[in-house]
């Protein structure tokens, strides 16, 4: 008998016997368990053993035919196995005889043939036959010397990747991770993985661009043992298709413009591609974009809508063949639109119809919209959800309406009797699922941060209703803390049904604890605190109960801050915030003056709905002016601005004490503290200085911060903030440390600090104003890991009492008085016209009110120091009348290095 399989295909069963002579000694038979890899097939001997050697015993003469040898052969390599022959007889279930042992094996060529299937099973053969010829023993008994020819499959030893570098190596491997495919190095090659990498490959390209990327593989035989090679993927990209302009044929409700802002990738190539990357084309992305176009179809009523596969129609190629421009061409079919006839429920028995139907906004005779529909469905989501009922899902089920018309009038063509626009009928049917309580909730992963740190933030109960919209508003708040990376709903949030517990699940938060303790110490330089050295602690979970500590000592070129601060978010083991800061600044501002402060404060606050506070606080600061610059007291300026000399404290000692109580409201669903992506804060504050002290102002200030996420990678961020400061009282004029200002890094990017504001025409000198406006705007782009790129728009003005906020503002100018017409150079005296006018200050044009800034910035999140160090380039749009520190005119164009976020 012989059997031969090559590659995938069992070729040949043929069955066959042949005679052959008897060996004259046992010599020649093998067993089966001890038999050599490469043995060669056994060969009679010439003359008869020695008569001092006893023969091996004979099976008996009836026996039925019996396996005499078992041979394993490796010809086509040499007979050199990469296997070990002993793994190979494992699944060899045919065994030898074994004359001395008295044990005789009977031949079974079924056995034979199951050798050859389990054999072949392994994937490490490329070609195997199995022959089996006669060997008789000396009595005339059938042998059967069975030999399996076998060849192995290459080993694969080295994997390249060659021929182009637009795929990265690591990412490759990850590709192939994700999808399952495993190329182990020692180990056989597998065809069918070598095709399916080759498939990962080119849909790696594809994604990329590069419809028409050519993948082969080939492999090279190497040196060190046998069947070992190199398999080597070539890859060459072509060219990549760009999309420069979309046609839709068969639309006529629904305009390309708009079809087009409906698609997500495939989008025509723009001038802000090199940014976005938008307009390379993407085939395994259009039926996402199709998807999005039927969706907007069906939200205006066009039920029926469909989007066909796309045509490629090539333009041109570049010169260089690396890009090869398309048109892309989609047909669609509208379908007519569709009016709602009958909107009713089925299914529901938790929540009656009457409480459902004030969630769909969808009324009979008005258009059909499935927006509409799913924003009904996430409301109903979130009102069966509070009430345990997590699994509940729904769907709207669409019966057009048959044309009455139709089914009388034959040829339905009486305008009269026939409907104008056809009618479809909605029933949301809802499957509601059982209610579920909390059985257990764990925390994993929290090394530092304390379990009732976290669960006090938790609005879900052991033992109560899992309520869904209770635990979106639990991982909210956990984020908020910042201790943690971000939360991800599907990913670290964990909910599983309780083993035999009916409708009760267990909840695991999955935690990765984040670095809240800076230790800073060392030197550095930034535009606000110049050269400065520093020895700084701070954390935001001290020891891990969620405290705030702060120690700092600084001092520098410019600045000088010594400080203890310490805040208990739940004092007394409740919602009550509480918190102390005593603090020793001085602060020199260039060109002005310099501010040195002394004071503390303390301060409550406590919760009024689920992300909104109310804080009070009350502090006492000691304030002082030094080192004027002597412009300030010139007499000219002194007599133009009557409160100046107030203002700047000039005789009374530069010194101020100001004792204020602020309130203040925040309103707060940002979802992270350091890398926001989503959410609001809105906060208000009202300083009320004079309860004690000898200065006397209320300051009113409101500021709302808004994050829109655009995609997983790009946010939008916006800042609106109105401040105002008014003495009253016994004070006349504020000092000029309270004033208002704008510029630097975290008000308007491009200035100087404290550069924008009412100056004095004659000196330059920034005075301050009494109330401002700020508006930032960023668009935050996450470019690998911690890094961002953010482009900004700043832009502020600040206006003094009695002036107005406005989009114009007048330019002034000094004159100096006329010179006399008739004098002598060489007088050694001269008289002067004490009646004569002296400088005078006029307008010479008009100008933006509002100093703007705008650029780009590069954000990156420092792991040891747990602060953004910020990159910015700005250009200055808007800045006639602005100065910088030295009192010269700002530049277009500056670059700055700051920490931390502008807001």
């Amino acid at each position: 008998m012989k059997l031969r399989g090559s590659g995938p295909i069992l070729l040949a069963l043929v069955v066959w016997g042949c005679a052959q002579p008897a060996p004259a000694s046992a010599g020649a038979i093998a067993d089966a368990q001890t038999a050599p890899a490469a043995a060669q097939t056994p060969t009679p001997p010439a003359s008869p053993a020695p008569a001092a050697q006893t023969a091996p015993p004979l099976p008996p003469p009836d026996s039925p035919p019996l396996v005499r040898v078992i041979e394993l052969r490796f010809p086509k390599q040499g007979n050199i196995p990469v296997v070990e022959a002993q793994t190979y007889l494992y699944y060899i279930h045919t065994q030898a005889s074994r004359p001395r042992d008295g044990f005789w094996a009977k031949y079974d060529e079924q056995t034979v043939l199951e050798d050859f299937k389990r054999l072949w099973a392994t994937n490490f053969l490329e070609d195997l036959s199995i022959d089996v010829q006669d060997m008789p023993y000396e009595n005339g008994v059938v042998g059967k010397h069975i030999i399996f020819d076998m060849e192995e499959r290459e080993r694969l030893k080295i994997v390249e990747y060659t021929g182009s570098k637009k795929i990265d190596r690591t990412k490759i491997d990850e590709k192939l991770k994700e999808a399952g495919v495993q190329l182990r190095l020692d180990s056989f090659i597998d065809p069918g993985s070598v095709r399916r990498v080759e498939g990962i490959l080119r849909d790696m390209f594809a994604e990329k661009g590069y419809q028409f990327a050519e993948i082969g593989h080939e492999m090279k035989a190497m040196p060190g043992g046998p069947k070992l090679v190199r398999l080597t993927f070539t890859m060459t990209e072509g060219p990549k298709v760009k999309v420069r302009a979309v046609d839709f044929v068969g639309n006529q409700a629904v305009s390309d413009r708009a079809l087009t802002r409906q698609m997500k990738t495939n989008k025509p190539h723009w001038w802000l591609s090199w940014i976005s990357g938008r307009g390379t084309y993407n085939e395994s992305k259009f039926e996402e974009d199709a998807e999005k176009i039927v969706e907007s179809y069906r939200n205006r009523g066009y039920i029926q809508a469909r989007v066909g596969q796309p045509e490629l129609k090539t333009l041109e190629d570049s010169q260089d063949k690396s890009v090869r421009w398309v048109e892309l061409k989609v047909p669609i079919t509208e379908g007519e639109r569709f009016k709602v006839g009958e909107f009713g429920f089925d299914g529901n028995t938790v929540v009656k119809a009457e409480g459902l139907r004030p969630l769909f906004k969808l009324k009979p005779g008005a258009w059909y919209s499935e927006k509409a529909v799913r924003k009904g469905l996430e409301k109903a989501r979130e009102v069966y959800g509070s009430g345990g009922y997590f699994e509940f899902t729904g769907y709207p089920d669409l019966k057009p309406q048959e044309d009455p018309a139709a089914a009388s009038v034959p040829d339905a063509l009486d305008p009269n009797t026939r409907p104008k626009e056809p009618i479809v009928d909605v029933t949301m049917r809802m499957q509601e699922g059982k209610q579920y309580f909390v059985n257990r909730i764990t925390f994993v992963g929290n090394t530092t941060t304390r379990d009732n740190v976290i669960r006090r933030e938790m609005r879900l109960f052991e033992g109560g209703v899992f309520n869904t919209e209770a635990l979106k508003f639990s991982v909210k708040r956990l984020n908020q803390l910042g201790y943690f990376k971000n939360l991800e709903g599907g990913k670290d949030v964990n909910v599983e049904k309780t083993p035999n517990a009916e409708g009760k699940v267990d909840l695991t938060l999955k935690l990765e604890e984040q670095n809240r303790n800076q230790l800073t110490f060392g030197a550095g330089v930034s535009q606000w605190e110049g050269f400065f050295g520093q020895l700084a602690f701070q954390t935001a979970n001290f020891m891990g109960r969620g405290e705030a500590l702060t120690l700092s000592m600084q001092a520098g070129s410019r600045a000088q801050n010594y400080q203890l601060a310490f805040t208990e978010p739940f004092l007394f083991d409740r919602n009550i915030t509480g918190g102390f800061d005593i603090y020793r600044r001085q602060i020199n501002y260039i060109s002005q003056f310099t501010q040195r402060s002394t004071g503390g404060n303390v301060s409550f606050g406590f919760p009024l709905s689920g992300f909104s506070r109310m804080f009070v606080s009350y502090s006492y600061e000691q304030v002082r002016v030094l080192d004027l610059n002597p412009s300030y007291q010139d007499p000219v300026l002194l007599a133009q601005n009557p409160y100046l000399r107030d203002s700047l404290l000039i005789g009374q000692g530069g010194h101020r004490t100001i004792s204020k109580v602020v309130p203040s409201f925040a309103y707060n669903t940002v979802d992270n503290p350091i890398f926001p992506t989503s959410g609001k804060r809105v906060t208000l504050s009202f300083d009320m200085a004079g309860l004690g002290g000898n200065t006397k102002f209320y300051k009113p200030t409101a500021e709302g911060v808004f994050y829109w996420k655009q995609s997983n990678r790009t946010s939008l961020g916006g800042r609106a903030q109105f401040q105002a400061i008014e003495p009253y009282g016994s004070t006349t004029s504020l000092p000029i440390f309270e004033k208002l200002f704008l510029g630097g890094e975290y008000s308007i990017r491009g200035f100087d600090i404290r550069s924008v504001g009412p100056r004095d025409a004659y000196t330059g000198l920034v005075l301050g104003g009494n109330k401002s406006l700020l508006f930032n705007l960023e668009y935050l782009i996450s470019i690998a890991g911690p890094v961002r790129l953010v482009l900004f728009y700043d832009a502020g003005q600040v206006r003094d009492l009695g002036q107005k906020f406005g989009w114009q503002e007048d330019v002034t100018q000094v004159v100096p008085p006329p010179s006399p017409i008739l004098y002598d150079p060489f007088a050694s005296t001269r008289l002067t016209d004490p009646n004569a006018p002296g400088p005078q200050t006029v307008v010479v044009g008009r100008t933006s009110a509002f100093k703007t800034s705008t650029g780009a910035e590069i954000r990156f999140f420092m792991p040891v120091l747990n602060v953004p160090f910020r990159l910015i380039f700005a250009m200055n749009p808007q800045r006639t009348g602005v100065l910088d520190n030295s009192l010269r005119p700002a530049k277009s164009f500056t670059f700055r290095f700051a920490v931390g976020s502008t807001f």
